[in-house]
């Protein structure tokens, strides 16, 4: 493995600080334009950090960890990304826009746990099952560098909800 690749428990935790990080900084910006910029930053690296999990780290899981875990970790990611739809679609003057990052923050703050408890999260069953660690961490990684080319500072994609039918409100 080169030096400045990291297996996939690393780099996903990596990326949970970072949005920890996010969040604070929106809770301290002041000002609409601030607040957007630091929103857009957060909604950003959540759409990409779920998509990797989704297409690579979950998939090499199944069968690996408790079913109840990742089906609950697809949820989970299906309800951030509606939040991170309607964040986006919306601006810091709008009514509920600091409620929905808080609640998503506390949604994202639920999640990191699941995958990160000690004994029986995600992360450490999938450790202890063999799943093979060093590889998805390059594959996690090189993907990752593609998403972040695709959706570098444009607007996001539309959410693609894999456990919810499109509500149609």
């Amino acid at each position: 493995m080169a030096e400045d690749t990291k297996d996939a428990v690393a780099l996903l935790k990596a990326d949970h600080r970072e949005v920890e990080d996010l969040f604070e900084k929106f809770e301290k910006a002041s000002g609409d334009g601030r607040k957007q910029k630091v929103a857009h930053e957060i909604c950003r690296e959540l759409t990409i950090h779920a998509k990797i999990e989704e297409e690579i780290f979950y998939p090499a899981c199944k069968g690996k960890v408790e079913d109840d875990l990742l089906d609950e970790a697809f949820v989970e990611h299906d309800a951030a990304k509606l939040l991170i739809a309607e964040i986006e679609a919306g601006e810091p003057s709008d009514d509920f826009y600091d409620a929905k990052v808080k609640v998503l923050k506390e949604e994202i703050e639920h999640h990191v746990e699941e995958e990160e408890k000690r004994m029986e999260g995600l992360f450490s069953q999938a450790r202890k099952a063999g799943v093979d660690m060093e590889s998805l961490g390059q594959q996690l990684a090189q993907r990752k560098a593609e998403l972040m080319e695709q959706i570098s500072d444009g607007p996001l994609p539309e959410p693609e909800l894999s456990t919810m039918n499109k509500a149609s409100v």
